[in-house]
């Protein structure tokens, strides 16, 4: 059997008495979009801190690739591959779509930021630049400095931005928030376009993106995992009706 991407064992976060995450174990595969859902207050941002290292954790393991990352700070889970979108990434509102992904690439790359405002005309940055705006669906906005974006190209381009470091594990929390409709549909559409190239881990409270993306689905109540399944039995799963998705949500 393939070894996971991602793989968490009894992992915990307390404050004091205050217990965020409760011995979480999680297998993640390789290649697949795993989402995680559960009420507010549940625990998944703590959780998605804890993977990406914004956070130590009080006890367990994390495992990224088969090697033990729990030590590890946030910028050296980013050179094994584990990105966290909206995170790790900060819009430059000045400057373009384009410039704003070459200078991740830059970063990348470990060059020097004395030629910043100049990132974007050098090949070498333009180019890949270009294929991970390509990727999400915004090559047609390149050019435009992305303080004018709208909020949904604003997502769309922070995952470019995410795509540039080229991840073997994407963390995403919420992507959809704060999107109209059309803008989250373009959204979606860019997960899916990105599903299979690389391992995803979302957390999200949009129940119809969630069910139409994920691979599995975990839920998350009081800290605790209750259930990891395919997206059509976590929904028809009673204890997962009566803890957090209710009857009428599960239609």
């Amino acid at each position: 059997m393939a070894e996971p991407m991602l793989e968490l064992r009894n992992l915990r976060k307390n404050y004091g008495a205050l217990v965020v995450t409760d011995d979480v174990s999680l297998a993640v595969n390789s290649g697949e979009l795993h989402a995680v859902i559960g009420p507010n207050g549940a625990g998944k941002t703590t959780l998605i801190h804890q993977i990406s290292g914004m956070l130590p954790s009080n006890s367990g393991k994390i495992l990224f690739a088969g090697e033990d990352i729990t030590q590890l700070s946030m910028p050296q889970r980013v050179a094994k591959g584990l990105a966290r979108s909206f995170q790790i990434t900060s819009i430059l509102p000045g400057f373009s779509a384009l410039e704003n992904v070459s200078l991740a690439i830059q970063a990348r790359s470990g060059s020097s930021f004395r030629f910043f405002g100049n990132a974007a005309q050098e090949r070498a940055l333009n180019e890949p630049a270009m294929d991970c705006l390509t990727h999400v669906g915004l090559s047609a906005r390149a050019h435009i400095p992305a303080g004018l974006l709208s909020h949904g190209e604003k997502r769309q381009l922070e995952l470019a931005i995410g795509l540039a470091t080229e991840p073997k594990l994407l963390l995403l929390d919420e992507p959809l928030a704060g999107t109209g409709h059309d803008e989250s549909q373009r959204v979606v559409e860019t997960l899916r376009r990105l599903k299979g190239r690389l391992t995803i881990v979302l957390i999200e409270h949009d129940m119809e993106a969630v069910f139409s993306l994920a691979d599995r689905v975990s839920v998350l109540v009081y800290g605790r995992l209750i259930a990891t399944d395919t997206p059509e039995r976590v929904r028809a799963n009673p204890e997962v009706r009566a803890a957090y998705l209710g009857e009428e949500e599960m239609v």
